[in-house]
């Protein structure tokens, strides 16, 4: 990068951080720390709720997913307008009333303490190990910028954002997050228009559309019906409706944010709202993947996107390399050619263009062929790295198209999306391993300045465990995949548990929580076997709690009538 790029990337960093202490200081008590005194605006709500959920992940690895698999993984989001609407009438009344911490504070009130501890615990794992890969997105971009070793970058990024989480706590993250995602929304639109802007003279937002849609990104919608299919309409509206009933319900890091909220009314409107932007706004980002795909099929793009994963191959088989370079060549001259004449026929709808578009398609295939090729070849050479380049797909363009100054920005706006989703990360974690196991089992009872102490310490304890498995994300693929594959084995069971609570009244706690392990043991094996895609995991999960207490129930009464 140039200087200019440094100085904007070092400037726009520092000002956030010292901004996040500014607004965090003075914190005297738990209430002030984990729940920011319970004085937020719904808009502060909104913009917290959609910052903790649209990671770097969102930004880096999204337009890289629309690249290579199309724009069907917004079908994910289908199910989320229905569970803001589910929560708003079920969940946030209930914690609103209990003044609770965290939301597994009501599972004891409602079960007893083991049950209340096993789901913090679920989420205590899934939350700590996702947050872990949360890191690891934005270390790609020092790793790629710096060519420095990705695990020390993973000790850099976790470290920055700890200072203000450490210090701030919820008050810091939430007024940090408001400023982060004003910052990321412009500058990923200014990016949008850049992206038009560079293609080649006379090609515009039409002709790019059009060559995304003949090369099949814009897949926004799958009808068809498919256990295995992992993002389709009805995985996305079912499967989507469970994940997100329970990431916003039952998630510590998203009940985290609305619970901060001054009242209920409020905390309504930000999540309400989040539910009618979400989809709208990873609609454009996924589109900005589509519009990348034009893009590289009207210009050159490289072999691989990851080039230093490309280079280490080079070095180590040279002959290998240059057989792929002269077939990758070729390759792009036909491909870009196709392209180029498809837009020129395109008005004309003749039988030509057909023709054109299925040599198109053709040569699409050839290319994502010899991609995989070289990728195999590259995962066979024992280098430590990422498995695909999905996630380079956008950083390479950014890197080597955008002007001056700009990249610099785009590279502060993924560290600025990963530090509001893992800041709040954090802090959820911390209320957790606090609230609902640290005090329960401690037989010490704090005052409010050793309650505080201890809450910074269980917000760093996680922000070094977290950097710990960013050490291991490397292997992962997609980033977004991974994320949400990580989530939909734990938030079933967890979303289970809460609709036997909020529903099921007969229910107890010793029944409850066998029905919980049972449904966990389920979840895991489903996955394990391969039977159904990931969404469908949820749908499981909960479903398992709800079928397993039940049967609980009815063997309580038969056994209360035999004796």
């Amino acid at each position: 990068m140039s200087n200019i790029d440094w100085t904007v990337l070092i400037f726009t960093l520092v000002v956030v951080v010292v901004y996040g202490i500014f607004t965090g200081r003075g914190q005297k008590n738990n209430e002030s720390y984990l729940k920011a005194d319970n004085k937020m605006p719904w808009y502060i709500v909104l913009l917290g709720i959609m910052a903790t959920q649209a990671s770097a992940i969102t930004f880096l690895s999204a337009p890289g997913q629309a690249y290579t698999d199309g724009m069907r993984f917004v079908q994910y989001y289908f199910g989320l307008p229905l569970a803001m609407i589910v929560i708003c009438i079920t969940f946030i009344p209930i914690f609103q009333r209990l003044n609770v911490y965290t939301a597994y504070e009501y599972l004891e009130n409602r079960f007893d303490k083991k049950t209340r501890v096993l789901t913090s615990l679920l989420f205590l794992f899934s939350r700590g190990l996702s947050t872990g890969i949360s890191i690891y997105a934005p270390s790609i971009i020092l790793s790629s910028v710096l060519n420095w070793n990705i695990y020390v970058t993973n000790v850099l990024t976790g470290g920055i954002l700890l200072i203000y989480t450490y210090i701030g706590g919820a008050k810091a993250i939430a007024h940090t997050q408001k400023l982060q995602f004003l910052i990321i929304l412009g500058t990923m639109a200014f990016a949008g228009y850049l992206l038009i802007q560079n293609m080649p003279d006379g090609i515009g937002f039409n002709d790019a559309l059009y060559l995304a849609g003949k090369s099949g990104k814009l897949n926004v919608i799958t009808t068809e019906f498919d256990w295995k299919d992992k993002y389709n309409i009805w995985s996305g509206l079912i499967g989507g409706f469970f994940l997100a009933l329970s990431y916003f319900g039952t998630d510590q890091s998203q009940v985290g944010r609305y619970i901060t909220a001054k009242d209920n009314t409020n905390a309504k409107m930000g999540l309400l709202l989040n539910g009618l932007v979400k989809i709208p706004m990873q609609f454009a980002i996924l589109l900005i993947g589509a519009l990348l795909f034009a893009f590289f099929s009207l210009k050159p793009a490289p072999i691989y996107f990851n080039e230093r994963s490309y280079q280490h191959l080079k070095e180590t088989k040279p002959e290998q390399a240059v057989v792929f370079e002269k077939e990758h060549q070729d390759l792009q001259l036909k491909f870009n050619a196709e392209s180029k004449e498809i837009l020129k026929l395109k008005e004309s709808n003749s039988p030509q263009l057909q023709k054109t578009i299925q040599d198109f398609k053709n040569t699409q295939i050839q290319v994502k062929a010899l991609h995989g090729r070289v990728e195999e070849a590259i995962n066979n050479s024992n280098y430590n790295a990422e498995k695909t380049d999905t996630n380079y797909i956008f950083l390479y363009f950014v890197k080597n198209t955008l002007p001056v100054g700009m990249i610099g920005l785009l590279f502060a706006v993924i560290f600025l999306a990963s530090w509001g989703s893992i800041s709040a990360a954090l802090n959820s974690l911390a209320a957790c391993s606090l609230k609902d196991v640290h005090l329960i089992f401690s037989k010490e009872i704090p005052d409010e300045k050793t309650e505080l102490k201890y809450s910074r310490l269980h917000t760093l304890a996680w922000g070094i465990f977290s950097i710990g498995v960013a050490m291991f994300a490397t292997q992962m693929g997609s980033l977004i995949e991974a994320v949400n594959v990580l989530g939909s084995l734990f938030y079933g069971p967890i979303l289970g548990i809460f609709l036997v609570a909020f529903y099921y009244k007969k229910i107890t706690g010793p029944n409850v929580f066998i029905a919980a392990i049972l449904s966990e043991i389920t979840v895991i094996a489903v996955y394990q076997f391969d039977i159904v895609s990931f969404l469908w995991l949820n749908v499981i999960g909960a479903a398992a709690v709800i079928i397993f207490s039940a049967i609980g129930l009815l063997f309580y009464k038969q056994k209360a009538v035999n004796s």
